[in-house]
């Protein structure tokens, strides 16, 4: 890492060993891998919290579906899968 600041983690006994087994087998540090770690876990979470965001914002526009509406058209999707899977055989 180019640029890099330095945090302080708190992990179980545990995990700490099984991270040092992996630094060992991966020939990596255990800082490279919990900083790898941390990374991809706060990508994955914001995207969450601003997909999250996103369908309150639909919300708040009236771009919904009702539930029943959405259940027709997926039961719709459902048998035609069927029919065209039978259809292949």
């Amino acid at each position: 890492m180019a640029n890099s600041t330095t945090l302080t983690v708190r992990l179980t006994p545990k995990t700490k060993q099984r991270l040092g087994r992996l630094a060992r087998q991966t020939k990596r540090t255990k800082s490279f891998l919990a900083g790898e770690a941390i990374s991809s876990f706060v990508e994955r979470e914001l995207d969450i919290v601003e997909g999250v965001k996103r369908g309150l914002a639909d919300m708040a526009a009236g771009r919904v579906v009702l539930h029943d509406s959405a259940m027709r058209r997926i039961r719709a999707t459902v048998a035609r899968a069927g029919k065209a899977k039978k259809a292949a055989r």
